[in-house]
């Protein structure tokens, strides 16, 4: 009861500083990491733990499985060379120059200094995104960004692991090979098998209660039987996702996605409070029990860890805006160079997160100077949140993008063809349902074709939106007067909100922290 009570009182210090990123347009992340700082200052903090071999599963699962899930394979295919640039060869070196000052600094054994740097390595796109979000940037940058976070998290994890594995056998090197010959191709074609079972399993039970439990269980499953197969988990759960992504969607019915896609952001988004609670009050229980003289040197080396990972992703980022525009010119390769701008906001979009944390807390309880690193971690959270996050904002206005107006054309051009759909299904009815339709239809047709939602000027949504509160309110003293009862209200309520999201236009039916 304890645990749960600490959790609850967690939560509510979270939600509070939550709505000071709302009034502050300051990213999510950046105010739960001040808030797990303030959770574990105060002297009351209780002391919470989590189980190494939980954290994995628990954390990072269903966030892989959200990014993912967001991820198209074309997406990969269009932007496979910056992608492969910032998701491997910028992880995999900030891993590596993290490792040499972990070794060189704090004489850490080299597969500590190797998982530190892992852990450290990966950037966090919700945090970047719920920033992004806000401007107008060119449509390219946006989606490298976003999409860098399912990639980066995988190459990382995978480092991760063989780096745990190292550290818990002298002998890993030996049998590395074997073993990752079978355990990357094996967790491809596991995800695979899975995404398709759940495709059978899942379409029977969509729209149902049950079937949004087994998202849940089949994305945990899906982890915890390939760990168990000594398979790749990380490549299965990304795979498994990819391959429900493509075929489930249009097969689902309207009411269940919307519940689905409801569900799985408040869950991570739950995840995200949780993760940077449990971290701070980690890092509390961590500084109360070193002395003082370890703890300066932990400070002084957490704080070159962080610049180390900053400067490493910037170096890296313009050295690859250089290396392409070089290349270009003299004709080797197809792909378009990134502008400056663009490459020094991808360079200073490196915020680190919730994979960062749930990575740290998984390092099994005698790992090697586990302290140090658990501290070294949220430091880099804490400084690439705080410093990069605040500055994001102003750095985008300085740096003054030209409006990319090609997602808008996209979308106007495709309303347009759904609408002439509409109409052609409508040709030849001459009843007065039909002559309705196609009235609405054709004034929507108008609103679509000069690059504007129909919804968002409409006058007929906006009185929709009028008689909807009017009912709303008739709904409501019915209830208060004992017209009606309450299971009567409810149905009605919920009939009212499926024709307000019908009627809202779509910057006005987001979930605000995501």
């Amino acid at each position: 009861m304890a645990f749960f009570e600490s959790m609850l009182t967690l939560m509510l210090v979270a939600i509070v500083f939550l709505q000071f990123s709302r009034k502050f347009r300051i990213p999510y992340p950046t105010m739960l990491s001040i808030a797990g700082v303030v959770v574990a200052a105060v002297p009351w903090a209780p002391e919470v733990a989590i189980d190494p071999d939980l954290a994995l599963a628990l954390l990072v699962a269903p966030v892989l499985f959200d990014a993912a899930y967001d991820l198209p394979p074309r997406t990969l295919r269009r932007n496979w060379l910056p992608l492969f640039s910032l998701a491997a060869i910028a992880v995999i070196l900030t891993a590596a120059a993290v490792a040499v000052v972990g070794v060189a600094m704090a004489g850490l054994p080299l597969a500590a200094a190797v998982a530190l740097g892992a852990i450290v390595a990966p950037p966090d796109a919700a945090a970047a995104t719920a920033m992004l979000d806000r401007f107008a940037l060119p449509r390219q940058t946006y989606a490298v960004l976003k999409g860098e976070s399912l990639l980066n998290d995988a190459v990382a994890l995978l480092i991760f692991s063989a780096a745990v594995s190292a550290a818990a056998s002298p002998a890993f090197f030996s049998g590395a090979l074997a073993e990752l010959s079978l355990a990357v191709p094996g967790g491809l074609v596991f995800g695979y098998l899975m995404g398709r079972l759940y495709m059978v399993v899942g379409l029977r039970l969509a729209g149902t209660l049950g079937g949004t439990l087994l998202e849940f269980v089949a994305t945990f499953g899906t982890w915890i039987v390939a760990e168990r197969l000594h398979l790749s988990a990380i490549l299965a759960i990304v795979v498994y996702a990819m391959v429900i992504a493509r075929y489930m969607p249009e097969r689902q019915t309207a009411r269940h996605r919307i519940h689905s896609y409801s569900v799985w952001e408040a869950a991570v988004f739950l995840l995200n409070v949780l993760a940077f609670l449990l971290m701070g009050l980690q890092a509390r229980q961590i500084v109360l029990n070193l002395d003082p003289g370890r703890l300066s040197f932990a400070i002084g080396f957490a704080a070159a860890v962080f610049v180390t990972v900053v400067v490493v992703r910037l170096a890296w980022v313009l050295f690859y805006n250089r290396a392409i525009k070089f290349l270009a010119a003299r004709g080797r390769t197809t792909q378009a160079a990134p502008t400056f701008a663009a490459s020094l906001l991808a360079g200073w979009c490196g915020m680190r997160g919730l994979v960062t944390l749930a990575t740290a807390l998984a390092l099994p309880i005698d790992f090697p100077d586990r302290d140090l690193i658990l501290l070294s971690a949220l430091a880099v959270v804490l400084g690439t949140l705080i410093v990069q996050g605040l500055t994001l904002g102003p750095l985008i206005r300085f740096l003054k993008f030209d409006p990319d107006t090609s997602l808008e054309r996209d979308l106007a051009r495709a309303r347009v063809a759904l609408i002439d759909a509409a109409l052609a299904e409508l040709t030849g009815g001459e009843d007065d349902s039909i002559r309705i339709l196609r009235d609405v239809y054709t004034s929507e047709r108008k609103i679509a074709a000069d690059g504007k939602h129909p919804r968002e000027v409409s006058r007929l949504d906006k009185q929709r939106r009028n008689v909807i509160v009017a009912k709303r309110a008739k709904l409501a003293a019915m209830r208060r007067s004992d017209e009606i009862d309450d299971d009567v209200f409810h149905m009605l309520e919920q009939e009212l909100d499926w024709a307000e999201l019908g009627a809202l236009p779509p910057s006005r039916d987001e979930i605000v922290e995501s």
